[in-house]
């Protein structure tokens, strides 16, 4: 009874220290690299924009508050209605404020007194066709009169999907010939990639600003060129 007890005691013993040694020596853990090369790439492309953000305000004043937003209420319709004859789609126009507060005049050495009420509302415009740019911001003009304001027109790449894949072999490309050009001088071969890391930087922001033809009065929004940056980081085991 006690040789059986001693050999069930040793069966169990010599199935953990198997288990154990299992999960010492795992497979995954032993082919970890424990020498590498790493390497950053940059890739950047140049594009021209494709689209441009219009901010415009209506902005009105009147004899009361609400006289005041109404006539605003009236000429945002009339914008409105100028961005659909100009194929501006509803969901590219975003209200961004909207506002009503009076306004004072300050008399020398008497009380402020209310001059007015102030109603105004802010829009942003997605034009995705930047080359009728600038003949929607006429037509904004057009509708509103003097009653609208054109707070700037921003150029901008709406599908810069192609220009940073682009720019993200250009990248990889860079951070391989560096990884090769140390193999080589270290006498050693480059192996897989066993890590990468990519950051890609937002468009930049483009200067506001809208200008005219001097020939025949018509808006012109100048595009320039943009950049898009690719950054990786990626590691070789060697």
């Amino acid at each position: 009874m006690k040789t059986t007890t001693f050999r069930k005691a040793a069966a169990i013993s010599t199935a953990i220290a198997l288990i154990a040694s299992a999960g010492f020596f795992n497979p995954a853990a032993a082919a970890a690299p424990t020498r590498y090369i790493t390497t950053t790439g940059n890739g950047t492309v140049s594009v021209i924009p494709d689209a441009v953000k219009v901010s415009a305000t209506v902005s009105v004043l009147g004899t009361t508050s609400k006289a005041a937003l109404a006539t605003a209420n009236t000429t945002s319709t009339a914008v409105r209605k100028a961005l659909t004859a100009n194929k501006i789609a509803t969901r590219d126009v975003a209200t961004q404020s909207i506002s009503v507060y009076p306004e004072y005049s300050y008399p020398d050495n008497l009380t402020p007194v209310i001059s007015g009420y102030r109603a105004s509302q802010s829009f942003s415009i997605t034009v995705r066709a930047a080359a009728t740019a600038g003949a929607v911001v006429d037509a904004i003009v057009d509708a509103g009169g003097a009653n609208v304001m054109i707070n700037g027109a921003s150029p901008f790449v709406l599908d810069n999907e192609k220009a940073t894949d682009l720019a993200r072999a250009a990248a990889v490309k860079s951070a391989r010939a560096k990884a090769t050009s140390y193999a080589k001088l270290l006498g050693v071969k480059l192996g897989r990639v066993v890590f990468l890391n990519e950051q890609s930087s937002p468009n930049p922001f483009p200067v506001f600003g809208v200008t005219a033809k001097a020939e025949d009065s018509a808006t012109q929004i100048d595009l320039g060129q943009q950049e898009v940056t690719v950054l990786v980081t990626v590691r070789w085991a060697i």
